[in-house]
């Protein structure tokens, strides 16, 4: 059976973000925490919002884009707003306004308002989205335009449920949802794959922990493979009321379990291959270029060095059997 631990190594290191672009990423988003408490501030004459790191950034499994805009998620928490009278409240369309308004300036392209958040975009480098809360009696309100509305969500209550997770299988899993969303990534242009969180959900609940990379990812993959061809109702792991597979239209479903289906086949293929180019092969063609793969020549080379470390102690050991 092929070890492609070593190139899942190399992997790894290129997909993960590394501490200089984190703190890039960090300084954009503070900027735009700056100019949103200087418009309350300054203009509303209002108190200021808190700020909450959420998804993938708050959870350490951002990864590296092949070709596009790095995503952070910044929660946006009023401080201005009645916490135990939501008639006083505007809609969710009025403080998406307030959030347009303060971040209309600090980047080249306009602000967009989405349904469920703001978004600032740094064109060419990353977007951030800017969804927004309120405290109601003890519950976090989040604004969403449209059908939703004003409804309960706590994005917060999802990073510590993650963060248990790390805690009872280790770092091991980290890594595994940072090479699903690499694999995402790679193979979007087939069709999006799910979303962060649907995937980072489906790792954890069905992770199987190995000591190689590689077998850890194949065999969580299988199990991912097995749960979704039973039922696509995947809960929140933070609100078992919400199904998060229901955004996705039937088409998306079929998408995401033929592509795991697919990934966990192949998977399975190159852990029973006994070249390791082969294997690599096979990897890469669901990783992506990044993957790197041992040729039949880096094979050979590397196959040969090993006989001549190991050839002169087994020739000593075969010419002179009478030493002791």
């Amino acid at each position: 059976m092929a070890n492609t631990q070593e190139q899942f190594e190399v992997f790894h290191d290129r997909i993960e973000l590394h501490a200089s672009k984190e703190a890039n990423l960090q300084r954009g988003r503070d900027a735009v925490r700056d100019v949103i408490r200087d418009s309350f501030r300054d203009k509303k004459r209002s108190p200021v919002p808190d700020f909450c790191a959420q998804g993938s950034f708050s959870m350490r499994t951002t990864v590296n884009p092949i070709d596009g805009e790095y995503d952070l998620d910044d929660g946006v928490y009023l401080q201005n707003l009645s916490h135990d009278d939501q008639s006083t409240w505007p809609t969710p369309a009025e403080v998406h306004q307030w959030i347009i308004e303060a971040v209309d300036g600090p980047t080249e392209q306009k602000p967009i308002d989405k349904t469920s958040c703001v978004r600032v975009v740094y064109a060419g480098q990353y977007h951030i989205d800017l969804p927004i809360y309120s405290d109601l009696n003890g519950k976090n309100m989040h604004a969403e335009t449209g059908a939703q509305g004003w409804h309960v969500s706590d994005p917060v209550e999802i990073t510590k449920w993650f963060q248990n997770q790390i805690k009872q299988h280790g770092e091991q899993l980290r890594r595994i949802v940072r090479y699903l969303k690499a694999w995402a990534d790679f193979k979007s242009d087939e069709g999006k794959i799910g979303n962060s969180l649907l995937l980072t959900t489906l790792a954890a609940q069905n992770f199987v922990p190995n000591e190689r990379d590689d077998v850890s990812l194949a065999r969580t993959v299988q199990a991912i493979s097995t749960a979704i061809s039973n039922s696509m109702v995947i809960p929140n792991p933070a609100d078992e009321r919400e199904d998060l597979a229901s955004r996705l239209d039937d088409k998306a479903k079929g998408r995401l379990k033929n592509a795991v289906c697919v990934l966990a086949g192949i998977a399975l293929r190159a852990l029973a291959e006994v070249r390791l180019s082969t294997a690599t092969g096979l990897w890469q063609g669901q990783l992506g270029a990044r993957f790197p793969v041992v040729t039949d020549k880096d094979e050979e080379d590397q196959r040969k060095v090993s006989v001549e470390r190991l050839s002169p102690a087994f020739v000593g050991r075969v010419t002179k059997p009478w030493a002791l």
